[in-house]
């Protein structure tokens, strides 16, 4: 099941590509900016709400949790029922949702309203891996999973200092409801744009959906996630028989997924992507352990700067831009420099990550703290610049290979492992920087850098399984260069034969 495209890039293609890869790019800025942005106003809304600690994470962690609960089932209904139609559901849902958490008057509303938000963001994450499947070929492909890298980058990195500014701007009770609210005209420009630009299904298009493996699926990464999404709130200690209870339903999953495939029809996800598509399963894992590190590092600064710095959120979210500028600029760079370098790219850019996130430690743990905002710009930036040479040349590589067809449940694989990666890095992080804060007397410096020590981790073994990739395509690109040569040494002997007679 591998399928090179051969074509040239502009052949056949729809002429108005690049202006739907831009709408379908700000709705997902807006989506993965909603996972982040909230954090900063959970002071002010549960003072507002008069709520418990415990209900108002839920604003933050239910919306992560319903994300990625949707997206695998979300993919795969994209790729039966046409990605246009499920991209525009998606979006009418996700504005009518931020209205929602926006004018919530009880916390128990803001939450519902949250999870259902979530579940529309997972149906919107997978259709925009999949439309650049469908729409680009070759290196244009490649540069527009680079903006969709630089998207991801800057739509994690920048939540807090726009969510700090929201804040400062609509100060006084109830200007945290602008967080929800300002999705709205963006969402309906957006929408409006969309329905003219993004193509129709194709009519030819059919498919069933695998309701079983939905259902093993959904429950299954409900089980995984639920303890991870409320470890702030003992998660882990208290749901623990979850993770059990979550592998089983896994196994039985991919069990029913095979059997599936094995009787001709067609999956919620194909087992297929994994073992014979080139490429999917170490874009997966190396996709999946880096996440660990990335999505935990912006809690963790931002417990450093408010709490141990008393930094306001938009300082602190100020405090970690040169992260996301280098992410933001390297990624689009990345996106063009993906074909002719490959793996080797990612290689290159989790060595950047790993030399900037251990100087960002060693940075935090050593210089006094009046100084450490100027004094980690340069290995921040150096932290980004690795980073965005990782996600979007990943996606490019990890789906390189894909059938058209499978697209979007392939892309919403992978971004699901990401964010079972990424809400274990979530809950790990944090954890560890308390942990060291009371063995050490509240020295927060050394909290946060054993915290990051954790993202530098997650960072190598990303780079091992990076560099076990290159090494395989390389030895496949010496193989195909041996057979190159052979059957160019048997053409010129059949030419040389054929002239002798």
């Amino acid at each position: 099941m591998t399928q090179h495209d051969q074509a040239p890039a502009t052949e056949g293609a729809d002429p108005r590509r690049w202006h739907a890869l831009w709408v379908t790019l700000v709705v997902g800025f807006m989506t993965l900016l909603d996972v982040s942005i909230v954090s900063v106003a959970l002071p002010s809304l549960q003072s507002d709400l008069d709520t418990s600690p415990a209900t108002v994470q839920w604003v933050v962690s239910g919306y992560a949790l319903t994300f990625g609960i949707a997206l695998v089932p979300a993919g795969r209904l994209g790729d039966a029922y046409g990605r246009r139609r499920m991209f525009l559901i998606g979006l009418v849902a996700f504005v009518l949702c931020s209205a929602a958490a926006g004018a919530a008057p009880s916390a128990g509303l803001l939450v519902a309203a949250r999870l259902a938000q979530g579940v529309a963001a997972g149906v919107l994450a997978p259709q925009n891996s999949a439309l650049i499947q469908q729409l680009f070929r070759g290196a244009e492909r490649g540069r527009a999973f680079g903006f969709f890298g630089a998207t991801v980058g800057i739509s994690t990195a920048i939540g807090p200092v726009l969510g700090g500014a929201i804040l400062a701007l609509a100060s006084g009770p109830g200007g945290w409801r602008w967080i929800f609210y300002v999705n709205v005209p963006i969402g309906v420009l957006a929408f409006v744009l969309a329905v003219r630009l993004i193509p129709r299904r194709d009519p030819s298009e059919h498919g069933r959906i695998d309701v079983p493996g939905v259902l093993l699926l959904g429950t299954g990464a409900l089980a995984v996630l639920l303890p991870l999404v409320q470890a702030e709130s003992g998660g882990l200690a208290r749901l623990w028989w979850c993770f059990p209870l979550g592998a089983a339903l896994l196994v039985a999953f991919v069990g029913w997924e095979q059997r599936v495939v094995r009787a001709g029809k067609e999956p919620v996800f194909d087992p297929r992507l994994v073992t014979r598509t080139r490429g999917y399963a170490p874009g997966v894992a190396l996709g999946t352990v880096y996440f660990l590190g990335f999505s935990g590092i912006w809690l963790t600064f931002a417990l450093f700067f408010q709490t141990g710095l008393g930094w306001s959120p938009l300082q602190s979210g100020l405090a970690v831009t040169p992260f996301a500028v280098g992410s933001a600029t390297a990624a689009v760079i990345a996106g063009r420099l993906v074909e002719r370098f490959g793996r080797a790219l990612t290689v290159a850019g989790l060595t950047g990550v790993v030399l900037g996130l251990s100087g960002t430690a060693i940075v935090i743990a050593t210089v006094p703290p009046e100084a450490t905002g100027w004094a980690i710009i340069p290995t921040l930036l150096l932290a980004g610049v690795g980073g965005g040479c990782v996600i979007s040349p990943n996606v490019t590589l990890t789906l390189r290979d894909v059938p058209v067809a499978l697209a979007g449940s392939a892309g919403g694989g992978l971004q699901t492992f990401q964010r079972f990666g990424g809400a274990i890095g979530t809950a790990a992080l944090p954890a560890l920087f308390y942990l060291v804060l009371g063995a050490t007397d509240d020295r927060y410096p050394l909290a946060a850098a054993a915290a990051l020590s954790v993202a530098v981790l997650g960072s190598l073994a990303a780079l091992v399984i990076g560099l076990f990739d290159w090494r395989h395509d390389r030895r496949d690109a010496a193989r195909q260069a041996r057979h190159e040569d052979q059957e160019h040494g048997h053409h010129h002997a059949h030419v040389h034969a054929a002239r002798l007679g």
